[in-house]
């Protein structure tokens, strides 16, 4: 027989477990993304309404490529942090671990196919 008591059964899941550290990152991809996605917004919004070769020489500019590509990956990362939260918290059993598994996918395909668009266009 196996007995558990509430205090084993919390064990590594307070401030010594990993729910501290997915807290600091969303906060500090928070900030980070404060600051991106302004920017961001900026150039693609002085990008707007241009033609083709305008936009593409847009961003085939260094650190117009290299912001846009920090943004996709911090933003992505973060919907994957959050989104796993999400799911922790209202899901259970293997739908959770298939719908994590779905969500991660999801952002690494994504990062992945806007990075390759980018560099694409970069070089």
């Amino acid at each position: 027989m196996r007995y558990l008591t509430d205090r084993k059964r919390a064990e590594g899941k307070g401030a010594s477990g990993t729910g501290t550290e997915h807290h600091w990152f969303m906060q500090v991809s928070a900030v980070g993304l404060a600051f991106l996605i302004p920017t961001f917004l900026f150039i693609v919004g002085s990008a707007l309404g241009q033609g083709r070769e305008a936009v593409l020489e847009t961003f085939a500019n260094p650190f117009v490529a290299i912001l846009t590509g920090l943004t996709l990956y911090v933003s992505m990362v973060h919907f994957n942090k959050g989104a796993q939260m999400m799911i922790e918290d209202y899901w259970s059993g293997s739908l959770r671990k298939g719908l994590i598994m779905f969500v991660i996918g999801l952002s690494y395909t994504i990062i992945a196919t806007g990075l390759f668009a980018l560099a694409k266009i970069a070089l």
